[in-house]
């Protein structure tokens, strides 16, 4: 079996957080993360604001430091090395290695407003990877077509819908070929017409075979997509389990009373 860019699936777990804490200044915002994202897995995160999902998203990029336990990414330590029993932050530089393999989608598009599209999605692969620009190109002009917008490659991000930007900034993500994609909340800067569409490429990911963490409040994608559902409430992992079972018959009480109201 073979992954999403044609490489082998990988015989672990994609993604493995152990005992992960988290903490701003006497703010508890992770209190003991314990979860595993298997190869091809979508994995979707609810929970009521400030539970700590976005802060543990951003803790498995290494865009916030955790302050406990450990995370690997495709069976990499990340941001530290272990050695004597000790973890060792690593220099920039080696960070910023982990995390082109590891594509992430924020609420806002935080697209380059002077850039088209294609120039906004091709930047990271010259920059980063060394791409030569016309290859880039013809990387750029694919991804933009997978996310269905082959006919905006030049327009501006200020001439683009909400979601298509969104969709552009997915497709500026895929063209590193990550063999992970996080998304935070990726709908809710969205006007409800236009969250449809974005649903509609991540679908098509999960289909390709892409391992996707997802924080989300679309408890229809989470139903239909989704692998796994984990619910977090106040730093825990609260329940997790199948999203169909779980969203219909909740087992513990906190989740209850979550689905109560967003249900």
């Amino acid at each position: 079996m073979t992954g999403d860019a044609g490489g082998p699936v990988p015989a672990g777990p994609m993604v493995k957080a152990e005992g992960v804490c988290k903490s701003f200044g006497q703010l508890d915002v992770l209190k003991g993360i314990d979860l595993e994202v298997a190869p091809r897995e979508v994995m979707c995160v609810i929970g009521p604001s400030g539970s700590g999902k976005s802060t543990f998203l951003r803790c498995v990029n290494h865009l916030e430091k955790i302050n406990a336990g450990r995370l690997w990414v495709d069976g990499e330590l990340i941001g530290y090395r272990e050695k004597g029993g000790k973890l060792h932050e690593l220099r920039d530089r080696e960070v910023s290695a982990q995390r082109r393999d590891i594509g992430m989608v924020f609420q806002r598009f935080n697209l380059f407003p002077h850039m088209t599209a294609l120039e906004n999605v091709i930047e990271a692969p010259i920059q980063v990877k060394g791409l030569r620009r016309d290859a880039a190109r013809d990387l750029g002009a694919a991804q933009l077509e997978r996310v269905g917008l082959g006919d905006r490659v030049h327009s501006y991000p200020n001439q683009l819908s909400g979601g298509q930007q969104q969709r552009v900034a997915i497709a500026r993500a895929l063209a590193m070929e990550p063999k992970l994609m996080l998304f935070d909340e990726p709908t809710s800067a969205l006007d409800p017409e236009l969250v449809g569409e974005v649903l509609d490429v991540m679908r098509g990911l999960a289909e390709s075979g892409m391992t996707m963490l997802v924080v989300t409040h679309e408890m229809g994608f989470a139903r239909e997509v989704g692998d796994t559902l984990v619910f977090m409430d106040d730093g825990v992992v609260v329940e997790a389990g199948a999203p169909r079972r779980m969203l219909a018959d909740p087992q513990h009480e906190r989740t209850k009373a979550f689905l109560s109201k967003v249900l």
